[in-house]
């Protein structure tokens, strides 16, 4: 049984503490340091008996909290968005360090799926001049990051398949737009999960394709495969990049 320790106790830490045990995982260990329970940073003790630390906690923490999980040589799974500036940063303290890390802007199994689709779609729209496209992202008023993550993958398949788009704007828009700017807008309201649509518009019609998360599940669900994935590995990894291969498998 793959024992972790869970980084961060908000609503994600905690789902995946609720779902361990239907998992098969053991949490062995919580750590917070804005919560009142066993431990509240990352020590040798607190991450002593964990194959792996699955991490979800704030943007300005996470170099720190993987230069730890370095030295003490612990694979981990970085669910925390906002923070990739720093990815050569972690690059060079992963590969230095010999360990595993595993990271992503969304590990819902299914907006990896739409990711994919879209990436498919978009190359078939590259085809047809006369569809434009832009996109769409609604989440919660609590996130700190605007763009989400996701909507700037998505923006960057957009723009590595559509000939036409080749600047993204993700500011609000005054007047014309012109047609070789990729649009795509963010909402923050409310307590919604996660809301991602990319729409393909013409004169005669329209297309959409829409992500729509019910609940953090998905997210979850994903971030606890990736942490039996990355156990015994070395290197960085983007979800994305492996998401078949860890996916997949549990089919059979």
């Amino acid at each position: 049984m793959l024992k972790v320790a869970v980084v961060g106790f908000g609503k994600m830490g905690k789902l995946i503490n609720e779902l361990s045990v239907e998992q098969n995982i053991e949490v062995v260990s919580i750590i917070d340091p804005n919560k009142k329970i066993a431990y509240c940073e990352i020590t040798e003790e607190s991450v002593r008996n964990a194959d792996v630390c699955i991490d979800f906690t704030q943007p300005d923490a996470v170099l720190d909290n993987i230069k730890k999980y370095c030295q003490l040589k612990k694979n981990a799974v970085i669910g925390t968005t906002g923070w990739f500036d720093n990815i050569n940063k972690a690059e060079k303290l992963v590969q230095e360090s010999g360990t595993g890390l595993i990271y992503s802007a969304n590990f819902s199994i299914g907006v990896n799926a739409f990711l994919s689709i879209v990436e498919n779609a978009t190359k078939i729209f590259n085809k047809l001049q006369e569809y434009d496209i832009y996109g769409l992202e609604l989440h919660h008023r609590h996130k700190k990051d605007s763009p989400s993550g996701t909507a700037k993958i998505l923006a960057q398949i957009i723009k590595d398949n559509i000939t036409i788009k080749d600047r993204i704007n993700y500011e609000r828009v005054s007047g014309q737009i012109e047609s070789n700017v990729l649009h795509f807008a963010s909402v923050r309201s409310g307590e919604i999960p996660g809301t991602h649509q990319i729409g393909f518009d013409s004169m005669a019609d329209t297309i959409e394709l829409t992500h729509r998360a019910r609940n953090r599940i998905g997210f979850a669900l994903g971030a606890i495969k990736s942490a039996k994935w990355i156990k015994d590995k070395k290197g960085l990894y983007n979800f994305r990049e492996v998401f078949f291969n860890i996916i997949l498998p549990q089919r059979h």
